[in-house]
C-alpha cells in the first residue's frame, strides 16, 4: 500500500474572473513539478479557460458542484458530464455552503457523487460539523453519519478524496486545535479503511481558515494529507505558502 498522495485544492467559491487566471499562471510557473497535487476549483464559467491555460502544467482543474442527472429540465444546473467536457478533472461535493445555503441532504450528495464518478471525475467530498454540534459533543457522530450517507460503496483512492471542514471554521479565522483535527481525521481514516480496500491510501484533506501561517502545524497532524483552501487560494502568493508547507510535510 502506497502512502496517500498529498493534495492542495483551492476552492475559489463565487470569486474570480478571466483576469484572475493570471494567478494560476504564476502558480504553474512557480511549481512546474510540485511535490504534491494542485487543484484549482473556479466558478463554472472559468473552467474551460482555466483548463486551456493549465494544459501542460501540473495544475488540475475542478468544479464546485454538479447535478445528479446527466441531462434534462434542470434550468441553471450543470451535469458532471458537462463539467468533464469543459475540462474539469475534479469536483467538490457536499460543501457546507451547499448543504446549508441549498439544503442539500446526504442522499442528494450521494447521487451527485455517483454521477460525478460515472463521468470520470475525482470527487472531493466534504464533511463537517456546525459550532452547535461541536459544542454539543456530537462532532464524531455527525461526521460518521455524513460519511455513511454521502459516500456509496465501490469507490477507490483514485476517485474519492475526503475533506473535513468544520463549518464553524470556514472563513472565520477560527481553526480547531490539532487534537480536534486529529480526532476527526483518525475517525475518517478508520471509516475509509473499514469500508474500502484501499481506504488507507485515500487522500484526506483539512479545510477551514487554512493559511500559510498555520499550514505547517496542520500538515503535521496524522492523517492530514493536504488542504481544501478557500480565500487563501485566490492569490498565488498566498497559496504558494500553503503548497510549500505541504511539500515539506
Amino acid at each position: 500500500m502506497t502512502a496517500p498522495k498529498k493534495l492542495a485544492a483551492g476552492n475559489w467559491k463565487m470569486n474570480g474572473s478571466q483576469e484572475a487566471l493570471s494567478e494560476v499562471d504564476q502558480l504553474s510557473s512557480a511549481y512546474p513539478a510540485p511535490g504534491c497535487g494542485i487543484v484549482i476549483c473556479p466558478p463554472a464559467t472559468l473552467i474551460p479557460a482555466l483548463s486551456e491555460r493549465a494544459r501542460g502544467t501540473a495544475i488540475k482543474v475542478g468544479a464546485q458542484d454538479c447535478h445528479a442527472e446527466v441531462s434534462g429540465a434542470h434550468t441553471g444546473d450543470i451535469s458532471a458530464k458537462m463539467l468533464a467536457e469543459a475540462g474539469a478533472d475534479f469536483v467538490i461535493l457536499g460543501h457546507s455552503e451547499r448543504r446549508g445555503d441549498h439544503g442539500e441532504t446526504d442522499d442528494q450528495v450521494r447521487a451527485k457523487l455517483m454521477a460525478a464518478v460515472d463521468a470520470g471525475l475525482t470527487v472531493i467530498i466534504c464533511v463537517g460539523e456546525t459550532l452547535e454540534q461541536r459544542d454539543g459533543g456530537s462532532t464524531l457522530d455527525v461526521v460518521r453519519g455524513q460519511l455513511s450517507g454521502s459516500i456509496p460503496d465501490g469507490l477507490t483512492a483514485a476517485n474519492l478524496v475526503v475533506a473535513y471542514e468544520p463549518v464553524w471554521a470556514i472563513g472565520t479565522g477560527k481553526v480547531p486545535t490539532t487534537e480536534q483535527i486529529a480526532e476527526v481525521h483518525d475517525l475518517i481514516r478508520s471509516e475509509m479503511t473499514r469500508r474500502f480496500a484501499d481506504g488507507a491510501a485515500m487522500t484526506l484533506l483539512y479545510g477551514g481558515s487554512v493559511k500559510a501561517a498555520n499550514a505547517e502545524e496542520i500538515f503535521a497532524v496524522a492523517n492530514v494529507d493536504g488542504a481544501l483552501v478557500g480565500g487563501a487560494s485566490l492569490r498565488a502568493d498566498d497559496f504558494t505558502g500553503i503548497i510549500r508547507a505541504l511539500e515539506a510535510s
